[in-house]
């Protein structure tokens, strides 16, 4: 029997969008969780399930000069260790900016969080931080931890030791701005002293520029004041010296390592970061 399609085409694509349509919404609730409310039995049931004994998401964010991939050795232990890990690109536009694109995706995590930031990226989670009850735990690996109204700029001026000067910087500018990147030949020995050459190139070729503003932008108030803190000094750091890491860690009574590392320690010693994450995961000293 013949049948005239053109007849059929209305209900066909009217079906067609039910299928889609049905798809998209299972798909968007299976990867992100966000397509219930907050109100449905279906999301409460989630959460109870991800706060029952649950392990925490590992929210990983990364600083100026480099970008999400630094993470990798630290993300391959995580997760042998069966801990799901996040790592976004932080945009290094502004401090305010920054620390909202940050909090709007923790604000998609449902469950306990653990953050963690290195460099510049602790400026970041410490504002990014503030209000979700959903993390649980700050991690500073070789970062900043400003007070209110403090900034990058001048916590990392306030000890002699930083090689980020301006001979070691190559400005670029943008539209709005000017970013600031480590000159190549200057970047192994500022930044990743302690990498491999070969490694230390492909960073250095790679890095991702930083807004100059974001060094003279005032921090928020800081979530560290409310969140217990674990933090990471790098004796060995170029780039934060490492008096004025100790002098943010002590402030803020956080729970300290000290490792013989560059500025990028968790690339070159990645096994030791995981620990203290994990040990901010614990809750341990």
């Amino acid at each position: 029997m013949n049948v005239d399609s053109s007849t059929n085409r209305p209900q066909l694509k009217r079906t067609a969008l039910v299928v889609l349509s049905a798809i998209a919404g299972v798909a968007l609730f299976a990867g992100t969780g966000a397509a219930a409310s907050p109100g449905t039995s279906a999301a409460r049931a989630e959460s109870a399930l991800e706060n029952n004994g649950a392990k925490p998401t590992i929210v990983l964010i990364h600083g100026a000069f480099a970008d999400a991939s630094g993470w990798s050795g630290v993300i391959a232990r995580l997760r042998d260790r069966g801990y799901t890990a996040l790592a976004p690109a932080n945009p290094l536009r502004s401090v305010a900016g920054d620390s909202a694109y940050v909090a709007s995706i923790l604000a998609t995590i449902s469950g306990p969080i653990v953050l963690v930031g290195h460099s510049y990226g602790g400026e970041v989670i410490t504002n990014a931080a503030q209000g979700n009850p959903n993390v649980k735990a700050l991690v500073y690996i070789a970062a900043f931890a400003p007070d209110l109204g403090e900034t990058s700029g001048a916590l990392a001026t306030k000890y002699p030791g930083s090689m980020l000067t301006p001979q070691n910087l190559t400005p670029r500018p943008f539209p709005g701005g000017v970013d600031g990147y480590i000159t190549l030949s200057a970047f192994r020995e500022v930044f990743a002293a302690d990498v491999s050459a070969d490694l230390a190139s492909i960073m250095a070729v790679s890095q991702r520029g930083a807004s100059f503003a974001t060094l003279g932008e005032p921090s928020g108030v800081p979530a560290w004041k409310t969140i217990p803190s674990w933090y990471l000094v790098a004796n060995q750091d170029n780039a934060i010296p490492p008096a004025a890491e100790r002098f943010m860690a002590a402030r803020m009574h956080a729970h300290t390592v000290q490792i013989n590392s560059s500025h990028a320690a968790m690339v070159s010693h990645p096994g030791a970061v995981t620990e203290l994450i994990l040990s901010a995961v614990d809750g341990d000293d």
